[in-house]
């Protein structure tokens, strides 16, 4: 692979990062695991959503990275990666804090 092909494949994993983060219900997810690790009924009752979304959106989380997963009994317990995800988590409060205003007010984000 020549270096430009690197570069574009590394553009792509960002934008497939970042497209993990941007869905609605997967962010709902990583915010409530961000607390502690839960259930996949107990992330349906605290969210509304049905089982299947759910289920169907931590899969997904799960096979990125994000997620993992520990048995317990009968049921599997849904943690937020703590090496990687929650500091990445954590950093973007930190900016959005630091850039709320900014957020909020840039006209490019709210039309797109």
């Amino acid at each position: 692979m020549s270096k430009l092909q690197q570069v574009y494949h590394m553009d792509n994993l960002h934008r497939l990062f970042f497209k993990a983060f941007s869905n609605k219900t997967r962010l709902e997810i990583i915010q409530l695991l961000r607390k502690k690790p839960l259930k996949v009924m107990e992330i349906c009752e605290k969210t509304g959503f049905e089982q299947s979304r759910v289920s169907h959106n931590l899969r997904c989380l799960e096979h990125c990275g994000f997620v993992k997963v520990t048995p317990n009994g009968n049921f599997r317990n849904y943690s937020l990666d703590e090496e990687t995800i929650i500091p990445i988590v954590d950093l973007f409060d930190k900016h959005i804090q630091k850039y709320k205003e900014r957020l909020e007010n840039c006209g490019v984000i709210k039309d797109g």
